[in-house]
């Protein structure tokens, strides 16, 4: 194996000490909050396949790889039957079929194989060398792992290998930041309610105290437990998120001024109805197609989330009627805010007042649940004479609901 790709594979020198020498997951073993999430019990280890498993970045998905790999190992998978290649050490597709030949060639002859590709989207044409590699039998015992932070080519990928993807019950994962509710059950704070129980006013006040820990660190790993060790989030932690995207949309030959003006705007009109017509009448970018390009990518990296009024007869969005713009999670709210409004300690200066003001705090509240739905449902709002914060699609009917936000018990 090439070397570069050696420190990612110490379980071939050493199975037993995986955990301890493997970079990521030694590193999780010092925080105090270790999250295991439910999508380990999902991935199928039986069945050959090709999966996919987008997310945006630093949200923990090459962890999330790293446990699986423990996982196998614990089960008693030959540590020779399994690796785990990142796309940002592969230029192209030509290298990349150069490693995977290599390797596929290097693990056992018989039984199964598993094969981790993660940020897969950083490699030029990548999807040409699976196609191949399927089509020539290369991948009949081997179970394809394929990570990637760009949502719509991990999606019109996936349209490339049909028939290919094998007989695995679910093949396409998402993993987005902790909810809400998953934030509670890692730090053993949710608490068991049965439908006709009347909640305590102490239980409802714990469940505020967490909601309102929840909005400075979000669902990101990293964040939480900072908070949990500092009651405090550092700028270099906010700058780390706000780095991963402007680099990843710098990638995509997009020009940072204009960037920095788009999140400027979605966080002047954060959760108010706008079109890219507004917009364009308050910044330097001249065509709506532009702005629309730049939200879209932003979208693509599950950094922006953007909420189209309802068709309600035809439960499909409204393409010509305003939307409402938010980021998929609290946090990365504070660290775009933090490179636009750039100030010495971010966590006294901005997080804690925007807390502490009901009408700012309210659309951050509103936003964790708008983009809490939209991890389930196709979700939009009700446009009419009084808007509806969420209509959410399920079963062919929309339910509407309307968000509420106080922080005084009555």
């Amino acid at each position: 194996m090439d070397i570069r790709f050696q420190p990612n594979n110490s379980h071939l020198e050493n199975a037993k000490s995986f955990a301890k020498t493997d970079p990521h997951l030694k590193r999780l073993s010092t925080q105090k909050y270790i999250y295991q999430s439910a999508l380990l019990k999902e991935l199928p280890i039986e069945t050959p396949c090709i999966l996919t498993l987008s997310g945006g970045r630093q949200v923990g998905k090459t962890t999330l790889l790293k446990q699986w790999m423990e996982q196998l190992l614990r089960s008693g998978i030959a540590p020779q039957a399994i690796c785990f290649f990142s796309g940002e050490l592969i230029g192209d597709h030509q290298t990349l079929y150069s490693v995977m030949r290599n390797q596929l060639d290097s693990m056992p002859a018989t039984g199964m194989k598993y094969f981790i590709l993660d940020e897969v989207t950083d490699i030029h044409d990548w999807d040409k060398t699976i196609k191949y590699l399927a089509d020539t039998g290369a991948l009949s015992q081997v179970i394809l792992v394929l990570s990637g932070s760009d949502l719509v080519l991990i999606q019109e990928a996936r349209k490339r290998f049909p028939g290919r993807r094998g007989k695995a019950s679910k093949v396409d994962f998402h993993y987005y930041p902790l909810s809400f509710r998953e934030f509670l059950q890692l730090k053993k704070k949710l608490p068991i309610i049965k439908s006709n129980d009347t909640v305590s006013a102490v239980i409802i006040a714990d469940l505020y105290r967490e909601l309102n820990e929840y909005l400075i660190h979000g669902g990101f790993l990293t964040a939480i437990n900072e908070f949990a060790s500092q009651h405090s989030i550092n700028l270099a932690t906010l700058a780390i998120y706000s780095d991963w995207i402007r680099g990843d949309v710098l990638k995509r030959d997009k020009r940072e001024h204009y960037l920095k003006e788009i999140i400027e705007a979605i966080i002047k009109h954060y959760m108010k109805q706008v079109s890219w017509d507004n917009l364009m009448q308050e910044i330097s970018i001249d065509h709506t197609q532009t702005i629309a390009n730049y939200m879209n990518v932003l979208a693509s990296m599950d950094a922006v989330f953007i909420q189209a009024a309802i068709i309600e007869d035809k439960l499909k969005p409204a393409p010509k009627k305003r939307k409402k713009l938010m980021f998929c999670d609290p946090f990365i709210f504070h660290a775009m805010r933090a490179w636009i409004e750039p100030v010495k300690d971010p966590y006294q200066q901005q997080i804690l007042p925007l807390l502490a003001d009901p009408e700012e705090c309210s659309d951050l509240i509103e936003a964790s649940v708008v983009t809490h739905f939209r991890r389930f449902f196709p979700t939009y709002y009700i446009k009419a004479e009084g808007e509806v914060d969420v209509a959410y699609v399920h079963k062919r009917k929309f339910w509407p609901v309307e968000v509420k936000w106080t922080n005084q018990l009555r």
